[in-house]
């Protein structure tokens, strides 16, 4: 059995002081001592060692009670950096971030073919950019999270349907070239981190990632949930087709060979005798009215309500939120979604669109830095609702 000791006290002490200090900020050394019943004593030589280490700040005089106007403690976002990556299959992007989940700077990159051998050549420029521009702080950059989309499993990338770096160790290999935490996770999970923690505050969520697949992010009881060797989630090879379309997983009739964007407008450019069309062409289309981009639409619907139908079935989710250029562009058809679903299912709080869109895989990364970096279990700052 664990002995405790003054240390280990010590530092779960701290965390709970510095956790609440983000969530509840701007608070006193009285207000601390009354939340979390420590004694004065305890809450000033945690605040003294805090401040010594630049994490938390004072930040002048709250209103007194009759005596000396108690001094205000707040975070200190500003003591260190973050790097966020989204590595897509046709597109990187990249954050960086505050200590607080701030962008501070944003890039997008197209790119093409990614595997094992480019990967690198590709990355490391991108995150050379990000680490010179850089504000010069405390501690620097803490951590880089990326975002993988496949399966990812205690770090390393179990499973890439759409470019070729299954079994490769890049996170090791980063780690040796920058000597900065490296994380690695599955997009749909950071997706949904990072709506939970900057957007949507849920104790259990899912959260539908729509691009060259489909994924899907949950939290259960507050916790991310990834399953035992980390496929949760993978929503995307759920079969709604028997013997349908071939998927790069192995099986036919996969959601998303059906119902993803990158599936969508293959489909299209099919009916159009194109080798390939583009979202903006499709938005164009649509808007004037063509049959096929309209049939296109109707698929997703009709496919999308059908995969909601089996998320609430299966997990029966507090909120259900859809992340994809489809529904950004034409925000009217969460209607449609919401009606061709079975109104015996919908048992859940609300279906609702991102309003974190296309960066919500980048605040998850910057939640995952953040959290380890700072040693916390507990993480929501209090302008969180972005």
């Amino acid at each position: 059995m664990k002995v405790g000791s003054k240390e280990l006290i010590r530092d779960i002490n701290n965390n709970i002081v510095l956790e609440n200090i983000i969530e509840h900020e701007p608070l006193s050394r009285a207000d601390l001592s009354k939340m979390l019943g420590l004694t004065k004593a305890t809450i000033s030589s945690i605040v003294k060692d805090l401040l010594s280490s630049n994490l938390i700040i004072e930040i002048g005089s709250g209103p007194s009670d009759g005596g000396r106007k108690p001094v205000l403690l707040k975070f200190n976002n500003n003591a260190g950096c973050s790097i966020c990556v989204d590595l897509g299959v046709d597109e990187i992007s990249v954050m960086l971030t505050d200590l607080g989940g701030k962008n501070l700077l944003f890039k997008e990159v197209e790119v093409c073919d990614i595997n094992r051998e480019n990967i690198l050549d590709i990355l490391i420029p991108i995150i050379d950019e990000m680490i010179k521009k850089s504000p010069n702080t405390t501690y620097g950059i803490v951590g880089i999270t990326i975002g993988i989309h496949g399966v990812v499993y205690e770090n390393n990338i179990a499973f890439t349907p759409y470019y070729d770096l299954q079994d490769f160790d890049l996170a090791d290999r980063l780690k040796r070239h920058y000597n900065i935490p490296i994380y690695l996770l599955n997009e749909a999970n950071l997706s949904v981190l990072g709506e939970k923690t900057f957007a949507i505050n849920g104790e259990n969520m899912a959260n539908i990632s729509i691009h060259s697949g489909i994924g899907l992010g949950l939290v259960i009881n507050n916790k991310l949930y990834e399953g035992y060797t980390g496929f949760a989630g993978e929503f995307g090879h759920t079969i709604i087709e028997i013997d349908g379309r071939a998927c790069p997983c192995g099986n036919k009739g996969c959601l998303e060979q059906y119902a993803s964007e990158r599936a969508l407008l293959r489909s299209l450019a099919a009916k159009k005798n194109r080798a390939r069309i583009s979202f903006d062409e499709f938005q164009r289309l649509y808007k004037n009215n063509d049959r096929d981009a309209i049939g296109i639409m109707d698929n997703f619907i009709k496919y999308l309500s059908i995969g909601i139908n089996n998320i609430l079935t299966a997990f029966n989710p507090e909120i259900i939120i859809i992340n994809s250029r489809f529904t950004r562009a034409f925000p009217h058809i969460l209607k449609d979604i919401k009606e061709a679903l079975n109104p015996q299912s919908i048992k859940c709080r609300d279906i609702v669109l991102s309003t974190l869109e296309d960066k919500s895989i980048l605040y998850g990364a910057a939640y995952i830095n953040i959290i380890n970096f700072l040693g916390v279990k507990y993480y929501n700052p209090s302008s969180n609702k972005k």
